[in-house]
C-alpha cells in the first residue's frame, strides 16, 4: 500500500480554474469536488496508491468584506463543502503593505497573502517526519516550494514526492525536482464538481454560487 498524502495550494489552484473556465467559454468550473478530482490520480501515481489525506492550504480575503462580502462568503461556503468531503483546510493570512507608484510616485495600500508557501513546506516535512505517508502529492505550480522540497527529499529518501501541476501551472523547474509529475487538464475540472446543491453530513444544503 502506498499511503498517499495531497497538499493543495489553493490560490494556485484556483487561478488554474478560473483560466479552465474562461478557455472552456464559461463552463462551470469552481465548484470543485477536489477530493474526487485528485483520487482520480492515484492510478497514474501507481504503486498501489491510495488516499490518506488531502490538506487545502489558503487564506480569506476578509479584507475585502467591507466592499465585497460576497467573496468571502462564497469561500467559507466552499470551506464547508471541502471540510465535508473530508480535506483538512490550512489558513493563512492576508497581511497589509504599501506599495509604491512610481508613475504617480504614491503609496497604495496592497494586500498579500502571507504563509501559504512556507505552511505547505512545513506540513510537507510533518507528514514524512510522522510517517503519515509514503507518497506527498503537491498541487501547486509555485517554485517557491523548491527548497523544501529538496530538503524533504535529502531527509526522507526512502518517500516519494510528485507534483500534479493544476492546468496553465505547469514548470518545468520543479518537475526536475522529482521523479514523476502530472498536469491536471482543464477537462478534467468540469467532471469532477459538487452536486448542486451540496448536502452536509447534517442535512444542510449548501448551493453552487451563480457566478460559480
Amino acid at each position: 500500500m502506498n499511503r498517499t498524502v495531497f497538499l493543495v495550494d489553493g490560490f494556485n489552484l484556483y487561478h488554474s480554474v478560473r483560466s479552465a473556465s474562461e478557455d472552456l467559454g464559461g463552463k462551470s468550473t469552481k465548484w470543485s469536488d477536489i477530493r474526487s478530482l485528485l483520487s482520480s490520480y492515484l492510478p497514474a501515481i501507481g504503486a498501489g496508491a491510495v488516499l490518506h489525506g488531502i490538506y487545502y492550504f489558503s487564506a480569506l480575503a476578509v479584507h475585502l468584506e467591507q466592499y465585497k462580502p460576497d467573496v468571502v462568503a462564497r469561500h467559507r461556503l466552499f470551506l464547508d463543502c471541502l471540510v465535508a468531503a473530508g480535506i483538512v483546510p490550512i489558513l493563512g493570512r492576508f497581511k497589509f503593505k504599501t506599495v509604491r507608484c512610481h508613475a504617480c510616485n504614491r503609496d497604495n495600500p496592497h494586500y498579500e497573502e502571507k504563509e501559504t508557501d512556507v505552511a505547505i513546506s512545513m506540513k510537507l516535512i510533518e507528514v514524512f517526519q510522522k510517517d503519515e505517508a509514503d507518497t506527498a502529492v503537491l498541487v501547486t505550480g509555485d517554485t517557491d516550494l523548491a527548497p523544501a522540497v529538496r530538503t524533504a527529499s535529502l531527509l526522507f529518501p526512502a518517500k516519494q514526492i510528485c507534483f500534479a501541476f493544476p492546468y496553465k501551472r505547469k514548470n518545468r523547474e520543479l518537475s526536475r525536482l522529482v521523479p514523476k509529475s502530472l498536469y491536471i487538464r482543464k477537462e478534467r475540472y468540469t467532471t469532477h464538481q459538487f452536486p448542486d446543491p451540496f448536502t452536509m453530513p447534517n442535512g444542510r444544503k449548501i448551493s453552487k454560487p451563480v457566478s460559480w
